[in-house]
């Protein structure tokens, strides 16, 4: 753990960590509002601040700071019943995910899924209102990307949310806010990059709006907006798998990573902004999740100051999608989902493990910010699927 010399400072917690990632936060940790901030072990390269930063800003919210896919998403619901089960239901299991839920860029349901969080108000500002019925037709569906709907182990060593000690079977989710939150980061990070003129380069891509503005409470509020319609979905998604099933879950546990949060650093509140980083305050439950093969941690924050109170979302990317694709075969994919023994329904070779960190050493590096309660080791996955390559256009001679 080392703490950067600039002022105001951050600590880094992890060792080997993306060069471009540290250069982001020390961009993120010039800017004048900035108050401190904390690099997480999963940390790599995003826009504006880094995957696995948080930064506190003195009234001020940055939409790049919150990260594209508002109020993303981790959701467990533990089914009542033992894994040893498991085998029996596999092939009602994959039914469920199969036809509850959707995977993609732009998919939606014609008839569109219920809940409340639609009778909310959306008309507060043009945009907002303007998305409201996209909104409405992609509750209970998930992005493409590493977004993921998972069947798999539930271990736990000791009694734990509300649960005996033993092995159960349990669904992991992990969606964001959908169309609707990317065009809202879109709109305002492009209205804070015309109001900060003078960020040019990488920096404009933290661009501030002001909390005692119109602009920064709108952006708030559409952003706050967005984490209800978040968990939402993930609601709506485990209630169709679990109607589907006809069961009930025994607990469940669910947390955003792409946020920004009124808390108190001393006497002062101040916008804590979270982007591939869960809140980690002492007592509060989190998931942190591996890649399709490796585990997912149900952990306890141990409220670490140095921190903000935060830790890592998951394992984090080491290599860009498209070194992925080029690294890797199915083959390889193929090898790997044998060797761990996970059932792959559909996903692209861009979210191979190999392209992500050692969720272990992930774990031991942030020992001081969370307590492990149990361990979700993945047995059936779903994930949007490779996109279908483009064929190349005949050439007339």
């Amino acid at each position: 753990m080392s703490t950067s010399p600039k002022k105001p400072g951050y600590v880094q917690f992890g060792k080997d960590l993306d060069p471009a990632a540290i250069e982001q936060m020390e961009n993120a940790m010039s800017l004048p509002v900035s108050v401190k901030g904390a690099l997480m072990p999963d940390a790599h390269k995003g826009y504006g601040l880094p995957i696995g930063g948080v930064l506190a800003a003195d009234n001020a919210v940055i939409p790049y700071a919150v990260g594209v896919d508002i109020a993303c998403r981790v959701k467990l619901s533990v089914l009542p019943v033992p894994f040893d089960a498991y085998d029996g239901l596999r092939g009602e299991l994959k039914k469920a995910l199969d036809t509850r839920t959707r995977f993609g860029y732009g998919q939606d349901f014609k008839r569109p899924k219920d809940h409340s969080v639609m009778d909310r108000d959306w008309g507060f500002c043009p945009t907002v209102k303007g998305l409201k019925d996209k909104a409405r037709r992609q509750l209970g569906t998930s992005g493409a990307g590493n977004h993921f709907a998972e069947f798999g182990k539930l271990h736990l060593d000791s009694p734990s949310l509300g649960l005996e000690e033993g092995d159960y079977i349990a669904l992991l989710t992990h969606s964001g806010s959908r169309g609707a939150g990317a065009a809202i980061a879109k709109h305002y990070s492009g209205l804070a990059q015309k109001l900060c003129p003078k960020l040019s380069g990488q920096l404009k891509h933290l661009a501030w709006l002001a909390m005692d503005k119109e602009e920064g409470l709108e952006y708030f509020r559409a952003m706050t907006l967005m984490g209800h319609y978040s968990s939402a979905n993930h609601e709506v998604i485990h209630r169709e798998i679990f109607k589907a099933l006809n069961l009930s879950p025994a607990a469940t546990v669910e947390n955003h990573h792409n946020f920004a949060f009124r808390e108190k650093i001393g006497l002062r509140e101040f916008i804590v902004h979270r982007k591939g980083a869960v809140p980690a305050a002492k007592g509060t439950l989190g998931i942190i999740p591996g890649s399709m093969a490796d585990p997912a941690f149900i952990v306890i924050g141990k409220g670490n100051d140095d921190a903000i109170n935060s830790a890592a979302h998951g394992a984090g990317r080491r290599m860009s999608r498209t070194a992925a694709f080029k690294r890797f075969t199915q083959k390889n994919l193929k090898e790997i989902l044998t060797k761990k023994r996970v059932t792959l329904i559909s996903a692209g070779l861009d979210e191979i493990p190999m392209a992500y960190k050692n969720i272990n050493q992930v774990m031991s590096q942030q020992k001081g910010l969370v307590e492990t309660l149990a361990v979700f080791e993945p047995r059936l996955v779903k994930m949007a699927p490779s996109k279908p390559r483009r064929k190349r256009p005949k050439r007339f001679r």
